[in-house]
């Protein structure tokens, strides 16, 4: 059983026990001993009469079994790409064990829609199964919005942009702010606001984050370049050439230095490196002994005027009072 964390605790109050084991469990947990495949299948059998010709005020909150023809997906569900290899996986430990986490489901007309629970439904249709348990719970919309993308975030099923639309859909439709939503969520602010500003990536450097081309840390490097084109070719020079964080940031700090700059820095520099070496050699021969600028920028800085004794200190002590 999975340690129950702040954010299952947090459900728990806002939704109900059953969301808490919702988001808690992980689909892995499928895999239990026999032992509890056992229990749980009598469980479901002695259930089996509780299906839903019953009142459905009877059903609210209770694990009923339902027709997996009779249920759908959210369309606004957040999570978009489902890794087929995991969900064959899925459906064989189904197959041996039985769905032990019941989906989360809201009566729509004629049909269930799945509130949590998409990748357990997907994976009994594959695993040829005519019906599955559930629990029938009553939500606002924006309820279903928070529990699907608390869950999916918190077992890390979604991918960055997937994750990024989701919070954009509760700050756009539902006047979320990004604290409120990292509260939700259990992450920083900052995590969120980084998350968020993944949408301004072109489409296609998108594409090679959602296919794993390429990392959050590159993604987030690239926002440097408000050039969208320019971002895609350093993209696919990351995904060519290898390149890691680091090499990207130093790279976009680069491509982002005002040309002005780097234009005029090297004229400057060799200018004022003439005029600051001709007052040295003035005040040397005022002086009689080695005088240096140190200098911060054109109109800031520090003369050092050195000696080599107590005698040549007085001398030079003299020769400056001497100005007044």
């Amino acid at each position: 059983m999975a340690k129950r964390t702040g954010l299952g605790k947090g459900l728990g109050a806002l939704f109900g026990d059953e969301v808490l084991r919702e988001t808690e469990k992980p689909e892995e947990d499928n895999r239990e001993n026999n032992k509890a495949s056992e229990n749980k299948q009598k469980k479901t059998s002695n259930s089996s009469n509780k299906k839903e010709n019953l009142n459905e005020d009877e059903n609210q909150g209770k694990e009923i079994l339902v027709k997996l023809s009779k249920i759908e997906p959210r369309k606004d569900q957040p999570r978009k790409d489902f890794n087929e290899e995991k969900l064959e996986e899925l459906a064989d430990s189904i197959k041996q064990y039985g769905i032990l986490q019941p989906l989360l489901v809201q009566k729509q007309g004629d049909f269930y829609e799945i509130i949590a629970g998409e990748r357990r439904w997907r994976a009994a249709k594959i695993a040829n199964l005519k019906e599955v348990p559930v629990v029938i719970r009553e939500y606002s919309q924006q309820q279903k919005t928070e529990i699907a993308l608390i869950e999916n975030v918190q077992r890390d099923d979604l991918n960055p942009i997937e994750e990024a639309l989701a919070y954009q859909q509760l700050m756009q439709e539902f006047h979320m702010k990004q604290e409120e939503i990292a509260a939700r969520v259990s992450k920083n602010r900052s995590t969120v606001t980084n998350s968020i500003r993944l949408l301004k990536l072109d489409t296609r450097v998108q594409k090679l984050l959602i296919e794993n081309q390429i990392t959050s840390g590159h993604a987030r490097a690239l926002l440097g370049i408000e050039d969208q084109e320019k971002q895609y070719q350093i993209a696919e020079k990351i995904v060519v050439e290898g390149l890691n964080v680091r090499q990207v940031e130093k790279l976009v700090k680069a491509l982002t230095k005002p040309e002005k700059d780097k234009e005029k820095k090297p004229a400057e520099d060799e200018q004022l490196q003439v005029i600051f070496q001709n007052l040295e050699d003035r005040m040397k021969t005022v002086m009689g002994t080695k005088v240096v600028i140190n200098r911060k920028d054109k109109n800031k800085g520090r003369v050092e005027i050195e000696y080599y004794s107590s005698s040549e200190l007085e001398r030079i002590v003299e020769l400056i009072e001497s100005i007044r």
